[in-house]
C-alpha cells in the first residue's frame, strides 16, 4: 500500500500531503503526542457517534513482514484533532482551518445538525466571497 502520513516538525510546522493518507495507530500516538489508551478512546467516540464509518475510513494492512496494522484516512486524523486536547492536535486543527480560509471559493457553505430532545434541526450558511 503506497501512502502518505501527516507530520509536524519539530519547529511545530504541519505537512499534511495530497493524496492517499493512511496513518498507523502508532504514527497517530506520535502524532498527537498521546498513548494507546486515549487514542483508541477518542477513536472509539468518533465512530461510536456515527461522526464517521468504519468501512470508509479504517482499514487492515501488512505493516511488516509479519504483521498486521490498522490503518486510518485523513478523515480520522481531523476529527481526531478536533478531539484531543494537546499541543499537536491544536497545531493540527490550525492548520485545517488556515487551509479552509485560504482557498478562492465564489460561495462557501456549511451544513450541520443540531440534536435536541430527539429532533434534528439543519442550518445552512451560505458566504460568497
Amino acid at each position: 500500500m503506497k501512502r502518505a502520513i501527516v507530520t509536524i516538525s519539530e519547529s511545530g510546522r504541519v505537512n499534511i500531503p495530497s493524496g492517499n493518507i493512511w496513518v498507523s495507530e502508532m504514527e497517530l500516538m506520535e502524532l498527537f503526542g498521546v498513548i494507546a489508551p486515549t487514542l483508541r478512546a477518542a477513536i472509539r467516540a468518533i465512530y461510536m457517534s456515527g461522526t464517521l464509518t468504519l468501512a470508509s475510513t479504517q482499514r487492515y494492512d501488512v505493516a511488516t513482514p509479519t504483521s498486521w496494522a490498522t490503518f486510518y484516512n485523513l478523515e480520522v486524523v481531523i476529527a481526531l484533532a478536533f478531539r484531543l486536547n494537546t499541543y499537536e492536535a491544536s497545531r493540527i486543527r490550525q492548520k485545517v482551518l488556515e487551509s479552509l480560509t485560504q482557498r478562492k471559493m465564489e460561495v462557501f457553505n456549511l451544513f450541520f445538525t443540531l440534536k435536541s430532545g430527539g429532533n434534528d434541526n439543519f442550518c445552512h450558511i451560505e458566504r460568497n466571497n
